[in-house]
């Protein structure tokens, strides 16, 4: 590990087996009656091949480390079994695989899952079974680790299902991947197709429920204005508003949170230190809640922007209460906020207390538990902007998806892939109308092994266009990714301001909200077409597995700006908030009931053993019925569209009866340490309700005999790679970065710098707009009327006689 506590990247090698994936999900099992004869050629090694490896198998492996394959004669059965050894190691591996040849590649049937077994001993720790696909388009590609083995010097067996197979898929190849000094030796292989045991779901709502799902607004309203939901490791939601985006409480001192508990519906309002509107926000490895910045002070008409304190809390669940801690180095106002493989937060972007843009990058140490001093964190002193979804790969490197808050996205190809060791940036190509993903959300798709990232909607505020419908999506798995184009947003409804109206054209949405749901779908929600106007109505679930969204029910609560929604452990959706320019604030809260909770009953986690997890462990939990997968879910830190925390991680499972022994990865890049939500889910997409589990941070990595298995990936970068460039204190920002015109209103009030498409340059049109989205009286601040809108210089904006034949 490096000094700054992320794992390095191995250095670009040619692996003899084309790879392109990091570890997906999969389903470890108990073997089950063969519904096959065993799909695996010379499975012990008895026939003699080529290169000296058997019949139908073959070398396999990358990086830089000193390998021995041989056939042995101390086998489980037969005269034969295969030993890899590695007696030193840099990175990489070394595997025996089946040929990836038409003659020995077992063929497949896309959706179907495979049980696969095999006897081994092993002198290291690091070993795990390891899968790869032949798509039909792209050739043989990794596919996923399976499995780490125990290490065992007696013979013992090991069995695995495969997750279904995906779309494009005829053969398979899998073997034992050897990634830490010491050897595996390996004998008597099967591989045979799992029969299809789903029993019928039993619809407990409507037909249309049953399809689309049905939203509830709760009789009881949210009674802070918040615009950031944080779930807690006790189940719990804070809700953090500050000042709400409110002048008045702004000058009268007045922030707030509240504890929503969703076991009864309850609401406690907390005690709140600063004005936290539009801070940074993020779960540590220990369950508190770190937050960052906020708001120092509203803009002035003709004078200053926001600006961005640099003040820093933390928020403690078990007593309900914020402590402060030393200050970030400059000030962040809408910064990101992402978790590291060994705990720390990186942090950048926002505006600083003189309200221009911050090219500080920003480090938490998790464990000396405080902001790095400057000269302690690489900077490359660029402006990422505002709330930057800014993803951690597999690697420890981080994904920018091109997802912001206000205005035009970064330089270049809007997306790109960040080194921290090397103090690289790297542009990645393929993102379309990457200046009009202005609040469109990006979320890491399930499973995390994957490494597909979704980003989908936006818009503009500054030139104020409809926002739109374009999803893209991108393989970080691939040698040099490539966003590539995804299925539009299903279209809805709009309110122009005379009511509900089919969209129409290429009409989407910004302030998009997209959560992981526990099926391995992502629901996508909420939505307006305009800058905090123009509210859409529209949801739809978003299947990875086939590329394609399903429509359902929307939510009937307008949820644009400052809007959140976010999965709550028993496996519902709640949606808070919406700020529309007028001023005003919704504080009714919605909750999503999906179709998988009207399937019948759901299965039950009835024990967790033990909820203190560590990477590379196995964990066994008690159902009360048959599952066919299980995940973690990080619970949500969300605002503005943005949680580029959010992550599904598969577990493996190993089942004997109602116990099921599940495998956690070995890769703290994929799931960071923290609490997080298991889930249960039996073969009809029903899930459990979420028990909570700890997975330990860097005291459980220190023991760590070997860098977890990590492929290659995303190393032959061909985009435009820049160095740190300049040092300098500050990017310059214009006063109306958030899209809106001081000079009439208040601050909470937003009368937009650019009106939408069909709105005259005239004050009639453009009153009339204002009317009906319900703006009410509008005083001019100061002497200035850049949009016209007081001819009669009474300093009240849209008066009777600034109407008058206007």
């Amino acid at each position: 590990m490096s000094r700054t506590g992320f794992r390095r990247r191995p250095s670009r090698t040619t692996s003899l087996l084309a790879v392109a994936g990091l570890a997906a999900g999969l389903l470890l099992v108990a073997p089950q009656p063969a519904s096959a004869a065993n799909l695996v050629t010379n499975p012990g090694f008895e026939t003699a091949g080529t290169d000296g490896m058997p019949h139908c198998w073959e070398k396999s492996g990358w990086g830089d480390n000193d390998f021995t394959f041989a056939t042995v004669a101390d086998s489980h059965s037969g005269t034969k079994a295969m030993k890899v050894t590695l007696t030193r190691r840099a990175d990489g591996d070394r595997k025996a695989l089946i040929t990836e040849s038409t003659d020995c590649a077992p063929v497949v049937g896309v959706g179907k899952q495979y049980d696969l077994g095999l006897w081994y001993r092993t002198t290291t720790p690091d070993a795990a079974i390891t899968l790869f696909r032949h798509d039909t388009t792209a050739g043989w590609q990794y596919w996923t680790d399976l499995k780490t083995l125990d290490m065992a010097a007696d013979w013992t067996r090991a069995t695995v299902r495969t997750p279904a197979v995906p779309a494009g898929t005829d053969r398979i190849t899998w073997g034992v991947s050897v990634y830490g000094t010491g050897s595996a030796t390996t004998d008597d292989y099967t591989m045979e197709q799992v029969s299809d045991p789903v029993p019928p779901a039993e619809c407990t709502g409507t037909a249309k429920e049953c399809a689309d799902g049905r939203w509830t607004v709760l009789p009881t309203q949210n009674p802070v204005r918040s615009m950031h939901s944080v779930v807690l490791k006790n189940g719990k939601v804070l809700l953090i508003a500050g000042s709400g985006n409110s002048e008045e409480n702004f000058e009268a001192g007045t922030f707030t949170s509240a504890v929503y508990d969703p076991a009864n519906g309850t609401y406690k309002v907390i005690p709140t230190p600063k004005d936290m509107f539009c801070a940074g926000h993020v779960q540590l490895s220990d369950g508190r809640v770190l937050v960052m910045s906020g708001n120092k002070a509203f803009p002035v008409a003709g004078g200053h922007g926001y600006e961005g304190y640099k003040d820093s809390y933390v928020f403690d669940p078990d007593t309900e209460t914020y402590s402060r801690t030393n200050d970030m180095n400059d000030g962040h106002w809408y910064p990101s906020a992402t978790e590291l493989g060994n705990g720390d937060i990186i942090s950048f972007g926002g505006l600083r207390e003189d309200s221009t843009g911050s090219v500080t990058a920003e480090r938490w140490s998790a464990a000396e538990q405080k902001w790095l001093p400057l000269w302690q964190v690489n900077q490359t002193w660029s402006y990422w902007g505002l709330y930057p979804s800014m993803i951690l790969m597999q690697d420890g490197r981080l994904f920018y998806s091109g997802s912001h808050v206000f205005g035009n996205g970064t330089p270049g190809t809007g997306s790109a892939i960040y080194d921290y060791d090397a103090n690289t940036t790297t542009a990645v190509p393929g993102l379309r109308n990457k200046d009009e993903r202005d609040q469109s959300a990006s979320v890491l798709l399930p499973p995390a092994q994957d490494q597909k990232v979704l980003t989908l909607g936006g818009g503009n505020i500054d030139s104020n266009p409809d926002a739109g419908r374009l999803t893209d999506i991108i393989d970080l798995k691939a040698a040099d990714p490539v966003y590539t184009a995804g299925p539009p947003i299903p279209q809805g409804t709009v309110d122009l301001g005379d009511g509900k109206v089919a969209q129409t054209g290429d009409q989407g949405k910004m302030y998009v909200s997209a959560v992981l749901l526990p099926d391995g779908k992502v629901l996508e929600t909420g939505g307006g077409l305009h800058n905090r106007a123009d509210p859409v109505f529209e949801a739809s679930i978003f299947d990875p597995a086939t590329s394609a969204f399903d429509p359902v029910a929307a939510d009937p609560e307008a949820r644009g700006y400052h809007s959140s929604a976010f999965l709550l452990p028993d496996g519902r959706v709640m949606a808070t908030g919406d700020n529309p320019g007028n001023g005003t604030w919704n504080h009714n809260v919605s909750i999503y009931t999906p179709p998988y909770l009207l399937k019948g009953t759901r299965p039950t986690i009835t024990s967790v053993i033990d909820s203190e997890w560590v990477y590379g462990d196995t964990q066994r939990i008690t159902v009360d019925r048959p599952i066919v997968k299980a995940e973690l879910i990080r619970p949500a830190a969300v605002t503005h569209s943005s949680d580029p925390n959010q992550r599904f991680v598969d577990l493996p499972l190993s089942v004997d009866g109602d116990n099921v022994d599940l495998n956690v990865t070995s890769n703290p890049d994929l799931a960071p340490p923290g609490w997080y939500m298991l889930f249960a889910v039996d073969a009809n997409g029903v899930p459990s309700v979420a028990k909570w589990v700890h997975l330990q941070g860097p005291s459980a990595l220190a023991a760590d005999t070997a860098s977890a298995h990590v492929h290659s990936f995303a190393d032959s970068l061909e985009g435009k790679v820049a160095e740190p460039g300049r040092k300098r204190s500050s990017q310059k920002v214009g006063t109306t970065v958030s899209g809106c015109d001081r000079h009439y209103g208040g601050v909470g009030v937003c009368v937009p710098t650019v009106f939408p498409d069909g709105v005259r340059r005239t004050t009639a049109s453009r009153c009339a707009w204002l009317k009906k989205n319900d703006y009410g009286r509008l005083k001019v601040n100061g002497k200035d009327d850049p949009l016209g809108l007081d001819p009669s210089r009474d300093g009240l904006a849209c008066g009777a006689r600034d109407l008058v034949r206007r």
